[in-house]
């Protein structure tokens, strides 16, 4: 059975700027829309293996169940809910930040 892949708000406002940001800096929208592509296609394989990636490094974060897809520079963090077979994706975050509060 696949799992339904949900979005918060902060994850689609993050992944949205990201994609505005590579669009204005590189000025090629294509590339932004490649980027995109590659993170879409990185998220919709969690429908059907949502427990194959890897846990955050913090501990913290691993306590609290999450999850992280790396796609390029970019972490995807998430969390599966088992019952009701949904992940959820909680942030788009450029790997190279401190991301352990952004959560």
């Amino acid at each position: 059975m696949k799992y339904k892949i949900i979005r918060t708000d902060t994850a689609d406002e993050q992944l949205r700027n990201l994609i505005f940001y590579i669009a204005n800096d590189s000025g090629d929208v294509d590339l932004a829309l490649n980027y995109l592509s590659k993170l879409e296609s990185g998220i919709k394989r969690l429908e059907d293996f949502p427990n194959s990636e890897s846990r955050p490094k913090y501990i913290t974060l691993r306590r609290q169940g999450y999850r992280v897809l790396i796609v390029e520079k970019h972490l995807v963090f998430y969390k599966v809910n088992e019952l009701e077979k949904m992940v959820i994706i909680y942030a788009v975050v450029d790997s190279r930040r401190e991301y352990r509060n952004l959560l």
